[in-house]
Parts: structure tokens; C-alpha cells; sequence
């Protein structure tokens, strides 16, 4: 069974291929598990010493100290008793924040941005849940929003597929507001951990403060995907220009090409004052795009973040 056939003949009404059918998920979550196996992820280093497996530090021996931790080659050689302090092994909750909203349905590319998100989603729900860890999910941008408590393995990567499987309503929401989806995520993600946001980080830039917030607490990724006929406009003629979360309309000609020029550099603009942002504030940003390999540059995020 090819891909065409399983995504279905796209119509007017629903342009592009559509979400992912679970044949395609179970495949996709497959191919994103075996190529990222070798990225190391989903390993915590707790602030906290107590019982574990990992050296945090060698010190004196106090009273009441445990003996069976007493380091004797440090005792030998500095004359006097020494006793090792591990790091304490916990659990670690990971929160992906899913952008579902309109304007991720869009792509000219290879694929749509929500194909994009969803790799993304499923490379980081198949790490964030490997040994005990636990993967949490709060999507926003439809008119359903969706709050799926943290949880193991298996049953955490299932409650990840039902969420990517789950048709978005279409109705207009107006614009997405992640500054919204930010602070329902600090709501509920009370322990210590990871949030990764995956986003096309359009819409009002209302997710500052609430980023910051997160950020006292967890450490935050932010995953943003593009489209790059949203970047630049092509010299095709007249268009109806659509806003798919308002509904606005806006007829353009692509023919002027001061119009392509002032289009490119707004775009320039809006997508420099977001990395500004994720800059300014100190959290590591990643873009990928609907054309080309995404999962390679994907995982040397990744990498450079383990």
C-alpha cells in the first residue's frame, strides 16, 4: 500500500494530504526510533545527592555517614577517612507543547508542517519515555485543546499517537496564542523537567513572559517548522492570499515585484524577531523545514542537548 493511497486524494475543501493515518504513524514512529537510537536522551542529572549510580562527589567522612560508601583509595591516600556523595537517579517528565493550529496544515514542500511536528513528536516521545522516564503532551491551536498527563513507555507514546492521530477542528480559532498554551503547561507540569515546544511560532509574540516562567523550572526547547512559500513569494500572477486561522482574505500580484521584495523582508523580520526572542531569554532553538531531511539536523539537536 503506497503513502498516496493511505493519505487519501486531497479535494478542495482539504487541500494537502491530511493527518497522518495510524498506518502511517506506527510506520513513521518505527523509522524515527531507529534512526535516533544512537542519540542519547531521556537521561537526568538531578541537582539533588542521595542514593544513585553517579559520582557527584568525593568529601570527609562525617559521623553517621553510611560506611559502605567510604572511597578507600582517596582515604589511603589523604591520611584520613573519605566517603563518596552520588547523584540521586529520579524520573524524568517530559512535556511536549504540539502546535495543531490551522497554519501548521500549510506546506508546499515535501510535506506539510504537521508531518514535520508530528517526526518531531514521535523522535521525542520515543526517547522521552525510554527507561521510566515519562512523556506528557499539551497541544493547542484548534478549538479542542488537549492536556495528556505525563506517563511510562508504552502508554505514554500511545497517549502521543492518539493525540497526532486526532482530527483538528477546522472551525476558525482565531490566532494561536502559545503565550496560552505556555502558561497551561506550567499549570500541570508542577516536577522538574523538559518542555519542547513545536511550533511555527506565528501568531502574537505573547509567549515571552510565559517561557521565562517555564524556564525557572525546566529546561525548554523550542522546535520551530517552516514553510519556505511563507518566506517568499513565487511570480506566479495574481493569488487570494488566505489567513487559515482568521479567515482573512487578501488578493496580491505576484507580478510586482516590490511586492515579492517587502514580502520576503517582513517575513525576514518576523522570523529574525523570534529567534531574538529565544535568544534573548536562553533557550535553544531549532528550524526545520518541510523540504529536504529534517530528522538529521533533528537529531544533532539533540545530540548537542544530551
Amino acid at each position: 500500500m503506497t503513502s498516496r493511497s493511505l493519505l487519501g486524494e486531497p479535494t478542495p475543501e482539504r487541500p494537502g494530504p491530511g493527518p497522518l493515518p495510524p498506518q502511517l504513524l506506527r510506520a513513521l514512529q518505527l523509522d524515527v526510533a531507529r534512526r535516533l537510537e544512537s542519540v542519547l536522551a531521556g537521561d537526568y542529572r538531578s541537582a539533588r545527592h542521595g542514593a544513585g549510580t553517579e559520582l557527584a562527589q568525593i568529601r570527609p567522612y562525617l559521623p553517621g555517614d553510611d560506611v559502605r560508601l567510604i572511597e578507600w583509595n582517596v582515604t589511603a591516600r589523604m591520611g584520613e577517612p573519605h566517603v563518596r556523595v552520588q547523584l540521586a537517579e529520579r524520573v524524568l517528565v517530559t512535556w511536549l507543547v504540539l502546535d495543531t493550529s490551522p497554519s501548521m496544515e500549510f506546506g508546499t514542500g515535501e510535506r506539510r508542517k504537521a508531518d514535520v511536528a508530528a517526526g518531531v513528536a514521535l523522535g521525542l516521545g520515543h526517547l522521552a519515555t525510554r527507561r521510566g522516564n515519562r512523556l506528557g503532551i499539551v497541544t493547542f491551536g484548534d478549538s479542542e485543546p488537549a492536556i495528556v498527563p505525563p506517563t511510562q513507555g508504552r502508554h505514554g507514546l500511545l497517549g502521543l499517537l492518539t493525540a497526532l492521530g486526532r482530527e483538528p477542528e477546522r472551525a476558525l480559532v482565531g490566532a494561536t496564542s502559545l503565550g496560552g498554551a505556555l502558561a497551561r503547561a506550567g499549570a500541570v507540569a508542577r516536577q522538574r523537567g523538559i518542555v519542547a515546544v513545536v511550533s511555527d511560532f506565528r501568531g502574537p509574540l505573547d509567549w515571552r513572559t510565559p517561557m521565562l516562567r517555564l524556564l525557572d523550572r525546566h529546561d525548554v526547547l523550542a522546535i520551530e517548522v517552516r514553510d519556505q512559500r511563507e518566506q517568499e513569494l513565487p511570480d506566479v500572477g495574481e493569488l487570494w492570499l488566505v489567513d487559515p486561522e482568521t479567515g482573512r482574505q487578501v488578493r496580491v500580484d505576484t507580478r510586482d515585484a516590490s511586492l515579492r521584495e517587502r514580502f520576503a523582508a517582513a517575513a525576514a523580520e518576523e522570523r529574525t524577531g523570534v529567534e531574538r526572542v529565544l535568544t534573548a531569554i536562553g533557550v535553544p532553538h531549532l528550524v526545520l523545514s518541510t523540504t529536504g531531511d529534517w530528522l538529521r539536523p533533528f537529531a544533532a539537536f539533540l545530540g548537542g542537548r544530551r
